[in-house]
C-alpha cells in the first residue's frame, strides 16, 4: 500500500502550474493507493461546479469550485487513466480570499466524515481546524486514515490533539494519520501524539528503509522567523502495521520542489 501526504500551498507557489503538472507525474509514477493533502484552495469567488467528478461531500463544506486544487488534481489523473474517489474538509479562509481546507484522494470508495479540532468554527478565524477521516478497505484490510493540518505547540496543539485523539478513539478499524502537524519531530506537540492512546508509532521511526530528515527549510509562512530545517509532515501508523519505507520527497532530490513542504511517501505491508 502506498501513501503520500503533501502540504501543497496550492495556488500560492510561483509557477504553480508547473508544479501542479510535477505533482500530477509524481503520483502517476508512483501510482500511490492514498493521497493525503493540505492547503487545498479554491478561489471564494471562482465558479461553482454542480457535479464534481468522484466527489464524495461533507455538509459544513461550501460548494466546490472548479480551481478547487484536489479537483484539478483528480480530472488531471483522471486523463491519465487513473481514477480517485476525493473528498475535501472546509477549515478556513486562507490568505483572505481562498476556502482553505484537507482532502484525500483514494482509489478505493471512501466513507468521509469531518472531525472539529478546534475551539473555533469561524471561517474567518486561521484558527479553525478541521480533520477528514476517510474509511475505506484497500486489500480487504479495512483502514481508517486521517488527513490533517493542525496548529502549532502552544498556538492551538494543546486544544486539538486530544479533541481530535478523543474522537479517533472509537475507530474500530487501524488508523493511518497523514499530515502537516506543525510540530517537528521531538517536540512536545509531536511527543503527545507518540504517547496518547491512540497507540500510533511515527513511520519514520519504524520503516525499514528511511530516507530524509526535514520537511521545511528557514522562514516559510506559519514558520516566520524560523532559521532551521524540520520535520513537521509526518505519517503516525497503528503498531500493527509493518512499514517498508518512509522518505522524503519533492525536495529537489526526490523529485523536484512543488510547495514550502516537502512530500512524505510511505510504503505499508
Amino acid at each position: 500500500m502506498k501513501l503520500l501526504t503533501l502540504n501543497t500551498h496550492s495556488w500560492m507557489e510561483e509557477d504553480m502550474e508547473t508544479k501542479f503538472r510535477d505533482l500530477v507525474t509524481g503520483i502517476l509514477e508512483a501510482d500511490y493507493d492514498v493521497i493525503c493533502l493540505q492547503e487545498i484552495n479554491q478561489l471564494m469567488t471562482s465558479q461553482v461546479i454542480d457535479s464534481p467528478i468522484a466527489y464524495v461531500p461533507l455538509s459544513i463544506n461550501p460548494p466546490i469550485h472548479e480551481d478547487n486544487y484536489a479537483l484539478r488534481l483528480v480530472e488531471a489523473l483522471k486523463e491519465h487513466g487513473r481514477a480517485y474517489y476525493w473528498s475535501w474538509a472546509y477549515n478556513h479562509i486562507g490568505y483572505g480570499r481562498f476556502h482553505e481546507g484537507v482532502a484525500i484522494l483514494s482509489k478505493t470508495p471512501i466513507e468521509v466524515k469531518d472531525l472539529l479540532a478546534s475551539d473555533t468554527t469561524d471561517p474567518s478565524d486561521y484558527h479553525t481546524r478541521r480533520a477528514l477521516l476517510a474509511r475505506t478497505e484497500i486489500d480487504g484490510r479495512p483502514l481508517s486514515i486521517v488527513s490533517l493540518h493542525l496548529s502549532w505547540w502552544e498556538k492551538g496543539f494543546e486544544v486539538e490533539w486530544p479533541r481530535l485523539a478523543e474522537a479517533l478513539a472509537v475507530e474500530s478499524h487501524p488508523l493511518i494519520l497523514m499530515g502537516d502537524f506543525n510540530n517537528p519531530t521531538g517536540n512536545e506537540g509531536y511527543q503527545e501524539v507518540v504517547n496518547s492512546s491512540l497507540d500510533v508509532v511515527d513511520s519514520h521511526v519504524i520503516a525499514e528503509e528511511v530516507s530524509g530528515d526535514h520537511t521545511i527549510l528557514a522562514d516559510i509562512d506559519g514558520w516566520e522567523g524560523n532559521d532551521q530545517a524540520f520535520k513537521v509532515d509526518h505519517t503516525f501508523v497503528a503498531k500493527d502495521f509493518q512499514v517498508a519505507s518512509s522518505r522524503v520527497i519533492f525536495d529537489g532530490e526526490k523529485g523536484p520542489v512543488i510547495s514550502d513542504h516537502f512530500g512524505l511517501a510511505v510504503t505499508v505491508k
